[in-house]
Parts: structure tokens; sequence; C-alpha cells
């Protein structure tokens, strides 16, 4: 046999052409249509993540600078 007669003769060529044609562009479009509403999406992931683990407010960011500092003015002081 030849090497073509034995490529050809895998399983791949069991899918039908018209079936791996469509899938191939089904897969495009759905690609495009991420592309395009990629603002969209990353806006409501963002959101989401918001939602599980919110921002700490300002005053737990300036609670947490005031330690940070009062614990780098120890450790410096204790060199």
């Amino acid at each position: 046999m030849s090497f073509s007669a034995t490529l050809f003769q895998t399983p791949v060529m069991a899918l039908p052409f018209t079936h791996l044609l469509l899938v191939m562009v089904q897969l495009t479009l759905l690609g495009g249509v991420v592309m395009f509403f990629r603002p969209l999406l990353i806006g409501i992931a963002r959101a989401l993540v918001l939602v599980v683990r919110p921002r700490p407010t300002k005053d737990e960011l300036a609670a947490r600078r005031k330690l940070r500092a009062q614990v780098d003015v120890g450790v410096v002081g204790s060199h």
C-alpha cells in the first residue's frame, strides 16, 4: 500500500466532510461572536469577581497601611 492510501484509510475519514465543515464554521462563528462581545464579557467577569470577593473599603485599606507601616518600623528599629 502506498503512503497516501494508508493515510486516508485512518478513522479520521470516518467523519463526513460536511460534518467537519459545519463544525469548523460553527467554531469560527463562535470565535467571532466572542471577539465582538469581548468587552462585555470581560465586564461581566469582573462584576462576578466583585460579587464573590468584594473590594476592601477605604477604611480597611488605611488600617492595613497603618499596620504595615508599624510592622516595617518595628523591623527596621530592631536591627
